[in-house]
């Protein structure tokens, strides 16, 4: 969808330079906050994969499915966050004549991908739960609880280090991935100490079904709000009336119209606005109040605003 930038009024010298310094303030917003969640998420990708190689062997050798599985789903998380963190760099570039708002929404496609990711997982492990139901395999449920403590820990240290970026949906996107490894290493150690205490192997495909569930729950959610920012919708906790009615409230304003809502990436929210003034004399003292309300409040820095000249309200806001 384009959205064009009227002229601004021959009445108010200055407006169009103060806006486009503020735009150019807000990518430099959306560029700093990406590479410190690039990197984090780049250290939890390979710590993910290094302890994936170890679940899996320790799966292998103990027998249990809850911890292959746990393994399964630890390697399909180093892809996704090795993929959320090449997409947060690749958001850094810059705009070009092509892309004029940069390439900073490949991070919200890298969490589609993610959640897609999420629900195969899923899917494959539900089916070998099922199929070792009726047989379930000798498990070393000693070892495989040992195996699954030490996978618990290692994902409790990446979600601490993941937890400061978690205001960007490409980073909270990874971040489902590394619950939904906690959740399954917990699985996977309640099972290994019942085998061990009680004999009970089928407590081990139950354990697997349950990181199913969980998976496939996180999966949907984390669809649904990706499909959501790619169209155009307004930014989950974000409300277009509360917007537009404290946009109003500021000194100087009429009332505002148009007021357009968006995500731009995984951590920038776009708005758009019709601005109704009662003197344009004012408007750039107005703007100032109006970029800094929209900051404070709803973390919205890439902002373009038309005004207008008027006396009354055109609408609610």
């Amino acid at each position: 969808m384009t959205r064009r930038r009227q002229p601004s009024s021959p009445s108010s010298p200055g407006v169009a330079e103060h806006r486009h310094a503020h735009d150019a303030h807000g990518h430099a917003h959306g560029r700093a906050r990406a590479p410190r969640a690039g990197r984090a998420l780049g250290t939890a990708a390979l710590i993910t994969l290094a302890f994936a190689a170890v679940q899996a062997a320790g799966g292998w050798w103990t027998g249990s499915l809850a911890l292959l599985s746990d393994a399964g789903h630890m390697l399909g998380d180093s892809a996704a966050l090795a993929l959320a963190a090449f997409a947060a760099w690749l958001g850094r570039r810059a705009p070009s004549a092509r892309h004029s708002y940069g390439l900073g929404r490949v991070e919200v496609f890298a969490a589609l991908a993610n959640a897609l990711a999420l629900l195969a997982i899923a899917a494959l492990i539900a089916l070998e739960a099922l199929a070792r139901w009726e047989e379930p395999p000798a498990v070393r449920g000693g070892a495989a609880a040992l195996i699954a403590f030490a996978g618990l820990l290692v994902n409790l240290f990446i979600l601490s280090r993941l937890t400061a970026h978690r205001h960007d949906l490409n980073a909270r996107a990874a971040m489902l991935h590394v619950i939904g490894d906690a959740l399954g290493s917990v699985a996977a150690l309640v099972s290994g100490l019942v085998i061990a205490l009680t004999g009970w192997l089928r407590v081990d495909p139950i354990a697997a079904l349950a990181i199913c569930v969980l998976i496939a729950v996180a999966g949907l959610r984390l669809a649904r709000e990706s499909v959501h920012a790619l169209m155009e919708g307004v930014p989950r906790g974000l409300s277009v009336e509360a917007i537009g009615r404290e946009m109003a409230s500021v000194e100087g304003v009429v009332s505002v119209h148009d007021l357009h809502v968006w995500t731009l990436s995984g951590s920038r929210i776009a708005l758009s606005a019709h601005v109704v003034v009662a003197s344009m004399a004012q408007w750039d003292r107005t703007l100032h109040a109006l970029q800094h309300r929209l900051h404070e409040r709803f973390r919205i820095d890439h902002v373009t605003l038309q005004p207008e000249l008027g006396t009354r309200p055109l609408v609610r806001y």
